[in-house]
């Protein structure tokens, strides 16, 4: 058997943090939470869950443009995000995490409908003296319900 160090335990902490960040960015519209979780260079991959999902989603490139696409896409939509069953493996200043969001959308002016949506989140990551940062995110999607509409604000 073996033990995890007492600074590897605090790494993975500080990992699984950086995507509690992101969710609650998403969910508190506050575009200075969302941008603290990643590296300047980042990149958010949301084609494999927008695929699944019917629609087409670009691969956004840079803090700042991707702040401003999510925070501009969502800003008619309530959203809570719950993340689950992170993994962490942590090598130096980089680490990998893999973890289950559940995102649910509900539009602001009709909570009578819904988008939920199960998805799969692939992460690099990059420590930049003492948080760790998103240098990339992939997503893709494991199951969804609900009016997909409410994405496109239809």
């Amino acid at each position: 058997m073996s033990f995890t160090q007492p600074n590897e335990t605090a790494d993975k902490l500080a990992v699984v943090e950086t995507l509690y960040r992101f969710a609650a960015g998403i969910d508190l519209r506050d575009r200075d939470l969302l941008a603290s979780a990643f590296a300047d260079d980042a990149i958010s991959d949301f084609r494999p869950a927008a695929a699944k999902a019917g629609f087409e989603y670009p691969v956004l490139e840079g803090r700042e443009i991707i702040v401003a696409a999510l925070s501009d896409a969502l800003s008619l939509i309530d959203t809570t995000h719950s993340v689950n069953n992170p993994r962490v493996s942590v090598d130096g200043d980089k680490a990998h995490l893999e973890a289950l969001v559940e995102a649910q959308h509900v539009p602001q002016n009709d909570h009578s409908r819904h988008y939920l949506m199960k998805n799969r989140y692939d992460v690099e990551l990059m420590r930049k003296g003492e948080v760790w940062l998103i240098q990339r995110v992939t997503i893709d999607n494991v199951w969804r319900t609900g009016d997909p509409g409410v994405l496109s604000g239809v």
